[in-house]
């Protein structure tokens, strides 16, 4: 089992103080989106642990930039890369940190021109590119996707029916391809009412606003 803190969109105030190391036992902080950067670098080097995140729709625009031995550039030019120092971004990616394979997919529904919100049809592409990306994986080890990060719901699985809180449809066929075990959002806040976990499949749904710490099976195998 790995242990994660994740979180997304509302800061705890006690984690952004030395009483994070409460959870010093956690191997992996996961962010879901929307939160400060510099309050994810503090839970990361507060932990001394690894963080993967994924953009919400409140947060930079974090496309285009490139790390190239340590140097990063946005169209050719050498740039200061806005995100949290040290991060991980699982945006439109798959990644293995801490004993996890964890698929990425950042952004909301699109309902003005803010950045990282996209059309349906928009995120269903991304979502075709991380299958992909997940099947080259299984194919090279025979390892499947532990945690789906995102920072909005499925549709009609955790979502609202506003606007800006629509979920994806297109998730849900994602979590049927992948099957991972976990597939942990933010984007939805609780306003003091407990959000249930759901379940797509064989894959628990998680609404990760603010906090939750979790035990994930790591290492999954394809049967």
């Amino acid at each position: 089992m790995v242990r994660v803190l994740a979180v997304a969109d509302e800061v705890v105030e006690h984690l952004w103080t030395d009483q994070v190391r409460q959870h010093g036992g956690v191997d992996l902080v996961l962010a879901a989106g929307d939160l400060p950067f510099d309050y994810l670098e503090h839970l990361a080097n507060a932990l001394d642990r690894p963080l993967v995140f994924v953009p919400g729709n409140h947060d930079a625009d974090l496309s285009g930039y490139s790390n190239v031995r340590g140097l990063w550039t946005k169209a050719g030019l050498p740039v200061r890369w806005p995100g949290p120092a040290g991060a991980v971004n699982a945006d439109e990616r798959v990644v293995d940190v801490a004993g996890l394979r964890i698929a990425g997919l950042g952004g909301s529904i699109r309902y003005n021109k803010g950045p990282n919100q996209w059309t349906e049809r928009q995120q269903a592409r991304r979502a075709r590119r991380v299958t992909r990306l997940a099947g080259w994986r299984r194919l090279r080890d025979g390892r499947g996707v532990d945690v789906l990060l995102t920072h909005s719901p499925p549709r009609g699985c955790g979502d609202e029916p506003d606007a800006p809180h629509l979920g994806f449809e297109c998730f849900r066929g994602l979590v049927s391809r992948l099957q991972p075990s976990f597939m942990l959002h933010g984007h939805i806040h609780p306003h003091g009412v407990p959000r249930p976990d759901r379940e797509l499949g064989a894959t628990r749904v998680v609404n990760v606003v603010p906090q939750k710490v979790l035990d994930v099976p790591g290492g999954r195998d394809e049967a």
